[in-house]
């Protein structure tokens, strides 16, 4: 197995697009593409531009006549078929919809392919992690399920046992529904209350269909929750589950939208305690997984001041070089940002809270406190279906 990770990265992919004052803006993927290089992460990595996801890839989650959707909505944007989600506010059809969106499922397939095979041991494709995405529809600006469509490659190719690891702000609730009656796939979503947050799904009870009782996880935190709650969420549910699971291959997705600057949802998480998590998942994936880790980006819309920092940590640390929380930035890379958005970059690969500290749940839970009740909800919904103590 090599011991270098793999960048997944095509410059093609900032072409997925949807359109002047969308959130989903694809300077957010170049800005990170280029911090990665300020840092000289790109010389610790191997940067592989994987072909676009074939139909026959597409199909192992989407059906056929949604690709074809996409497809027509690619050549003719403005007779997009809005009953599969297209052409709406949230997902606008674009010229080369298809192909972008293909592109972008490909680099992930190629990631998940490379782990498997013993290629790499890490590999990063942060312009994916597009969870939203159901097999027959696109919803919350993701027309194809890169994460999906990867951990469907992996059971093709033989493994028995994958964990998806989700703590994106929004649910991860495409991926729930593509394995929700496969007891292979264990997916934990830790996310936004659905109360107060698109999808308006992810509740706890939402444990997988009978023929895979206990293999969908979901924490439903409270907004407001902050760095030591998301913490504390996370080490109390994510890495028993994962001890019990014993997967062959963690897949991860790292939305930087749980931060307190995102302007479309209500946590507030700083960067830091996002690093400590991408920590966390890298330290699962070689503690149960023989350290095979497949790292997809997600939602995050403070496109300047939080995506492209949260994400070079990601790669830093996939590559074996994390970035030191106090490093200062390059000054070449804050004079592009103002060039390109005429914003003014962040100094430090950090919002200041370094290290991050919180109660672990092995000291006791507050059954008055809103975080732990969502804590318990989840064990309480699904650690007695897999034989665990809640």
């Amino acid at each position: 197995m090599s011991g270098r990770a793999q960048l997944m990265w095509d410059e093609a992919v900032t072409g997925y697009d949807f359109g002047p004052g969308h959130p989903m803006d694809p300077v957010r993927l170049a800005l990170t593409r280029r911090l990665v290089d300020a840092f000289g992460l790109d010389r610790e990595v191997d940067v592989v531009a994987a072909k676009a996801a074939g139909e026959s890839t597409l199909r192992l989650v989407h059906r056929e006549d949604y690709i074809e959707a996409v497809k027509a909505a690619s050549v003719d944007p403005g007779a997009a078929d809005q009953s599969y989600g297209l052409g709406t506010m949230d997902d606008p059809a674009f010229a080369g919809m298809h192909e972008v969106s293909a592109l972008i499922a490909g680099q992930s397939v190629a990631a998940a392919e490379a782990v498997w095979r013993g290629e790499a041991l890490h590999a990063v494709n942060f312009a994916g992690g597009l969870h939203h995405a159901m097999p027959g529809g696109a919803s919350g600006f993701c027309i194809y399920n890169d994460a999906s469509l990867a951990i469907a490659r992996l059971l093709e190719l033989g493994a028995e046992r994958v964990v998806y690891v989700d703590v994106d702000v929004h649910h991860g609730d495409g991926v729930q529904a593509a394995f929700w009656e496969d007891p292979r796939v264990l997916t934990i979503s830790l996310h936004e209350h659905p109360r107060t947050l698109f999808p308006q799904t992810g509740w706890p009870e939402e444990t997988g269909a009978d023929s895979a009782e206990g293999s969908a996880v979901n924490v439903a935190l409270p907004a407001g929750t902050g760095d030591a709650g998301w913490l504390r969420a996370f080490h109390a549910v994510v890495p028993e589950l994962i001890a019990d699971f014993r997967p062959q291959v963690l897949v991860t997705q790292h939305g930087a939208d749980t931060h307190f600057e995102d302007p479309l949802a209500h946590l507030a998480v700083s960067l830091d305690a996002q690093r400590a998590v991408q920590v966390a998942c890298h330290d699962l994936a070689h503690e149960y997984a023989d350290g095979r880790w497949v790292a997809l980006g997600g939602g995050g819309y403070a496109v300047v001041d939080v995506v492209p920092r949260s994400w070079t940590h990601l790669v830093g640390i996939a590559a074996g070089r994390a970035v030191a929380p106090e490093a200062v930035i390059p000054e070449g890379w804050r004079q592009e940002v103002f060039a390109r958005t005429r914003q003014l970059a962040p100094a430090r690969m950090t919002d200041g809270r370094w290290p991050v500290a919180f109660p672990g749940w092995e000291e006791g839970y507050d059954p008055a406190d809103r975080l732990d009740q969502a804590v318990l909800a989840a064990r309480r919904a699904v650690f007695p279906l897999r034989g665990l103590l809640a």
